[in-house]
């Protein structure tokens, strides 16, 4: 005997529901609150990482479009490492806005007084270049020194893979 065209109707319909792909959104995303100890760590390392975990890439739940990622305090980024010579040999430049404006610090000046906007500016280099990096970049808390002011949203501690 034949399937009638109902039968066949009901199989298509269950199997199309097996099919469908997950797609997060704004209300549907949940955020943890994350501590990441910067001391010891390798700059570029640690940014890497970081980057992954504001994108929200870290999670099965990740969808490109959405800003889906936890937030990410940093401690002691005074204390973060570079590999080789780069202390000396590595350039932070910037351009004032006026004629003749260009200025430049090696990454050991950097350390030395600017750390966290060091740390900042190497993970918004890793983040997306356009309104949702912005966003996702807002998510991002650098601190200097082993003290933060989050402790009301209850940070975990996140160890680092490497």
């Amino acid at each position: 005997m034949g399937r009638t065209w109902t039968m066949k109707m009901e199989l298509f319909e269950e199997e199309n529901k097996v099919r469908t792909t997950y797609m997060a959104n704004a209300a549907t995303v949940e955020r943890k609150w994350l501590v990441v100890d910067a001391e010891g760590q390798t700059l570029g390392r640690l940014a890497s990482e970081v980057a992954a975990i504001l994108r929200g890439k870290t999670k099965p739940t990740f969808t490109p479009h959405v800003d889906c990622g936890d937030h990410v305090v940093i401690i002691n980024a005074e204390k973060i490492e570079l590999t080789g010579k780069k202390l000396l040999s590595k350039k932070y430049i910037h351009h004032t806005g006026f004629p003749g404006g260009i200025k430049e610090r090696t990454a050991q000046d950097m350390r030395a007084t600017r750390a966290r906007a060091m740390l900042e500016r190497t993970i918004k280099g890793m983040l997306p270049h356009n309104r949702l990096g912005r966003q996702m970049f807002t998510k991002l808390h650098v601190y200097e020194g082993a003290q933060h002011p989050h402790a009301a949203q209850k940070p975990e501690a996140y160890e680092l893979r490497g």
